[in-house]
């Protein structure tokens, strides 16, 4: 079976980033809470699922990674959510009086990476994108 052009280069994409992003993680100890295994798992059952479709394409990994692309939506939200609130909290304690937009700017740049979750949302769109119509899931490749 081959592969339209652009979903090739979203796969390209998805093996190196899932790995990549998963490998930071770990470096940066983003194991310490139990929130923090969220993304190691999700990033570890996304290279599974990426494998299983690579091997052996076919409808139920294609849903796998659909539910796998909505999590990884859904815990990046989450992810910048709580890296946004433990900086606000942060800068509450530090400086009791900050308040509107230089609390805002000050917890967006905090020393936890409030946006670094994001990552997680853009891989998540790799991976719909990557499944959207795949033809080993019923639907019709796209022409070039």
């Amino acid at each position: 079976m081959t592969l339209h052009p652009l979903r090739r280069w979203i796969l390209a994409a998805l093996v190196v980033g899932i790995p990549g992003v998963a490998a930071e993680l770990l470096l940066l100890g983003h194991y310490e809470e139990p929130f923090q295994w969220t993304p190691l798992v999700l990033l570890a059952l996304g290279a599974v699922a990426v494998g299983w479709v690579l091997i052996r394409p076919g409808r139920l990994g294609l849903l796998l990674l659909n539910v796998l692309g909505l999590l990884y939506l859904g815990s990046g939200a989450l992810g910048v959510l709580l890296h946004y609130r433990g900086n606000a909290e942060f800068e509450r304690e530090m400086y009791p009086d900050r308040a509107g937009f230089e609390l805002i700017r000050e917890s967006l740049t905090g020393a936890t990476p409030a946006l670094a979750p994001g990552t997680m949302m853009l891989l998540g769109m790799l991976v719909l994108a990557f499944a959207y119509r795949h033809p080993a899931g019923g639907g019709t490749e796209l022409n070039p």
